[in-house]
């Protein structure tokens, strides 16, 4: 077995359902996929039985412990060469496999990770979410892609890496980097694939759908541990940290201050918000053809870089100037 798909899962099994249905299209069919049901109280077995015929598939359920810890018990359970890990609520193209192993063989690697992209069933609201975070003019440059600003740091959502090398990282730390334990954990393992002296890269074109969240409350909320979770990590890694990861920071406190001078510029100081806003319209309209995704998107943008960088700041000001971490 060449292949082990890694899938942590909680009450999620109409998504897996279709992250499932997907699979069983891959033009590439050397893998296994291993299902870790993490406490769920809505859990996915039917759905995972009703593809045993069709997939070789591996269903496991444990107490709850989060999906870091969950991946690494699907992956002490693996017998692939290497492990590619997915999020549950994403949905892989018929060539993700393959695309995996035309990279492979073209330059071997010890790890990498892919993009993702938003599926033309995705909600508007799912399809201006994905655009925030991964266009080049939010964070996707810092998140890394074809263009970026940062190192590339494969995410949990589409990682792969060797079985002999994730094992001898340790798998995801135990270790919680921001209020929610899911978020930081995939840039420390990412930082420590480095750290130990692997190769990682991007592979471009083993990208897939990713749902990523359904509404701005959990958007927010999401962005805003994510923000937390930075700080934390540079308190371990001071690599970790480069003045792209402070740009959210620095929109955050702009915007406040160019709203803060509107009364004193006859509003001219919202000059800037505004080209921003209408670069972002257009942008986000021709990538998803869409003149209704394209307004949604700018909201989904100021959620995005708002709410990261109240919650990269609130962290710094706690654990960096009060110390009180």
């Amino acid at each position: 077995m060449k292949y082990s798909i890694i899938v942590p899962v909680y009450n999620r099994p109409d998504e897996v359902d279709e992250l499932l249905e997907s699979l069983c299209s891959q033009t590439l069919k050397d893998f296994e996929v291993v299902i870790v049901e993490d406490g769920s109280q809505v859990t996915c077995k039917d759905v995972c039985n009703k593809y045993a015929g069709i997939l070789d598939i591996h269903y496991y359920y444990k107490e709850n412990s989060g999906p870091g810890q969950s991946r690494n018990y699907g992956v002490e359970r693996a017998s692939g060469k290497y492990v590619v890990i997915v999020d549950s609520d994403a949905v892989t193209p018929p060539g993700y496999m393959q695309a995996i192993d035309d990279e492979l063989s073209r330059q071997p690697s010890d790890a990498w990770g892919g993009p993702d992209a938003a599926h033309e069933s995705f909600t508007d609201i799912q399809k201006a979410i994905s655009y925030a975070m991964t266009s080049f003019f939010t964070t996707g440059g810092i998140r890394g892609g074809k263009k970026q600003l940062d190192r590339f740091y494969p995410r949990s959502f589409n990682l792969g890496v060797k079985r002999d090398v994730y094992q001898a990282l340790g798998g995801f730390s135990p270790l919680r980097f921001s209020k929610m334990s899911l978020y930081g954990e995939d840039i420390d393992f990412s930082i420590r694939i480095y750290k130990g002296g692997y190769s990682c890269r991007l592979f471009p074109e083993a990208w897939l759908w990713h749902k990523r969240r359904t509404d701005f409350r959990r958007f927010w909320r999401q962005v805003y541990n994510s923000g937390i979770a930075r700080i934390n990590l540079w308190r371990k890694y001071p690599e970790a940290l480069k003045p792209v990861h402070a740009l959210p920071s620095v929109f955050t406190i702009g915007t406040a201050l160019l709203l803060l001078l509107a009364p004193f510029t006859c509003g001219l100081s919202l000059l800037p918000l505004l080209l921003y806003i209408l670069l972002i319209f257009i942008d986000s309209t021709l990538r998803n053809r869409s003149l209704k995704v394209g307004l949604i998107s700018i909201p989904a943008v100021f959620v995005q870089l708002i709410g990261y960088g109240i919650g990269f700041l609130e962290s710094w000001w706690t654990n960096c100037v009060r110390k009180n971490g």
